[in-house]
């Protein structure tokens, strides 16, 4: 039963067609061509991380970095994928429908890369059981503080989709500049998700809900679909209950909406409605 239920969930997670790494990096990149931005490589000590930011760069005291899931890193259930460059980039999507200020984009490890052989430590570990591992974790930390740099900002906003929002909560959790937290149908709790679906638990990853104390008194706002069956909405309703006082923090239900598709879509009205920026 183990076997067929995680074989569902990957298969959930990585959809139905699997286009080659060389035309998912392209249609990235034409993606975000078209929207007038440009890849960038933020070197660090551990790995190099690929962003996309506006061609125009709009210099602010607050940025927004949008920060990608996990992306295809299960082929089939017991076989990683060779590259976790995602096929459906939901992350570029909300970044480049960014409205109100300075926003950039934040590839997650081994993500949109020519050749992974030629990438420092871009193992097979670093998108699964490691997703979120400390390494991950700080390398991500320093492009932060890069693109804080580059932007020439004091203070962070961070958007993170899916596996994405692990890291971003992560990331708060271990700065002083992050203004506020956003999560779309995010996964803030990894070891109930793998419970929730009898899945082998991540067990050399960090989990955002042992850093409940550091995160309690950011603003956080976690948006999740209405039918996502990855990631339902009561894992994150579970996740703010455990805050001594959730005050800051606040679970938004989007009628309709699943784990992946068209989210994008509705992000210009989600901002608006919750005035987020």
């Amino acid at each position: 039963m183990k076997v067929i239920t995680t074989f569902l969930v990957l298969m959930f997670l990585v959809g139905c067609s699997h286009s080659s790494p060389a035309k998912r990096l392209a249609s990235a990149e034409q993606l975000a061509n078209e929207n007038e931005w440009h890849q960038i490589i933020f070197k660090t000590s551990l790995f190099d991380l690929v962003s996309y930011v506006p061609e125009n760069t709009i210099l602010n005291t607050v940025l927004t970095v949008y920060i990608e899931g996990d992306g295809f890193a299960w082929r089939t259930s017991r076989q990683p994928s060779s590259d976790p460059t995602p096929h459906n980039p939901v992350a570029l999507k909300l970044a480049l429908k960014h409205q109100n200020g300075a926003a950039a984009y934040l590839a997650r490890p081994c993500q949109y890369h020519q050749e992974l052989n030629e990438t420092r430590l871009c193992n097979q570990s670093y998108w699964t059981k490691k997703r979120y591992a400390e390494e991950v974790i700080s390398a991500s930390e320093q492009a932060l503080t890069q693109l804080k740099n580059k932007y020439q900002a004091n203070k962070l906003i961070l958007v993170g989709y899916s596996g994405g929002a692990a890291v971003a909560a992560l990331l708060a959790a271990q700065r002083d500049d992050v203004k506020k937290l956003i999560t779309v149908a995010g996964n803030l709790d990894h070891q109930a998700w793998t419970e929730f679906h009898n899945v082998t638990p991540l067990a050399d990853s960090l989990n955002p809900v042992d850093y409940l104390e550091q995160l309690q008194d950011i603003p956080q706002l976690h948006f999740v679909g209405e039918h996502d069956q990855n990631i339902p909405p009561k894992l994150a309703q579970d996740f703010i209950a455990n805050y001594d006082s959730a005050k800051f923090a606040k679970v938004i239900v989007v009628t309709d909406q699943s784990h992946s598709c068209c989210w994008q879509e509705i992000w210009p009205k989600l901002i608006l409605d919750n005035n987020i920026f």
